[in-house]
């Protein structure tokens, strides 16, 4: 299959014919892998249909499948493209969620987090959690200080990501970093739950205030009124609050302690 560009594949997403493949029998919601075709361009995509979804106490307003287009609405107008292409549209089931299959490398995949024996944390890398085996023997999870890591992590602040566990990180064979299963994400209060806390307090990047201050711009444009097809109005002003509070403080975010700060799993 042929690299795509984005606008291609948003060609394709919305109106190619998908042909399903088969469920990933690990996510909580219904989650299909399918081949998606148009005028002889083909790809696999991740095809997430609104009858599938469970319903969750703290997400009564739209669908988690509005919430997935939001986030890469959102992340496309970072500019860091750290979500693949997705979009709301038609499918087998009905209505869902349609984003581009990101492959990751079968061998030599590029590691940027995991459980690592809690004595050898690698240079570069925060432990983030300790952890044991079923021997006692301890691990911490730690990531990588990297800056797509980074990125992501404002991301995630920005869009109040609840469930950033370390699978939902793929590396690409190029080096690209993705973050995906952004269905919980842009509740009104602070949900944010992560395993990239490796940068608490830290002074955030200047390019990141920079795109926030971008973010904040056009939230009073385009931005906001195409995150308002999926969110409510009250949702879609929270953004612009969490990015208020970010360039206030400068930093990167601690736990609010309200909420548990790892999700489980956290891989």
């Amino acid at each position: 299959m042929t690299a795509l560009s984005d606008a291609d594949a948003l060609d394709l997403l919305r109106a190619g014919t998908i042909d399903l493949e088969g469920r990933l029998v690990e996510a909580s919601n219904t989650t299909l892998r399918a081949y998606i075709s148009l005028a002889g361009v083909d790809a696999r995509c991740v095809y997430k249909p609104v009858r599938g979804e469970r319903p969750l106490w703290d997400f009564p307003d739209g669908t988690l499948a509005g919430r997935e287009v939001s986030a890469y609405l959102l992340a496309r107008a970072t500019g860091w493209d750290c979500v693949p292409p997705t979009v709301l549209r038609d499918g087998p089931l009905g209505p869902g969620a349609c984003q581009l299959w990101i492959d990751e490398p079968e061998d030599g995949a590029e590691e940027l987090l995991g459980f690592v024996p809690a004595d050898g944390v690698p240079d570069g890398w925060y432990g983030i959690l300790s952890a044991q085996d079923d021997d006692g023997t301890p691990y911490l999870l730690a990531h990588a200080d990297d800056p797509r890591l980074a990125q992501l992590a404002v991301f995630d602040a920005v869009a109040n990501n609840a469930d950033r566990k370390g699978g939902h990180i793929l590396s690409t064979v190029d080096g690209h970093v993705y973050g995906v299963d952004h269905g919980v994400c842009f509740h009104v209060d602070n949900k944010l739950r992560t395993v990239l806390w490796g940068w608490i307090d830290d002074p955030l990047p200047p390019p990141a205030v920079e795109v926030l201050g971008k973010l904040r711009a056009e939230l009073g444009g385009t931005l906001g009124e195409v995150l308002s097809e999926h969110l409510t109005r009250a949702e879609v002003a929270c953004v612009g609050t969490r990015i208020d509070a970010l360039l206030a403080a400068g930093r990167f975010p601690a736990p609010s302690g309200d909420w548990p700060a790892v999700p489980w799993p956290p891989m």
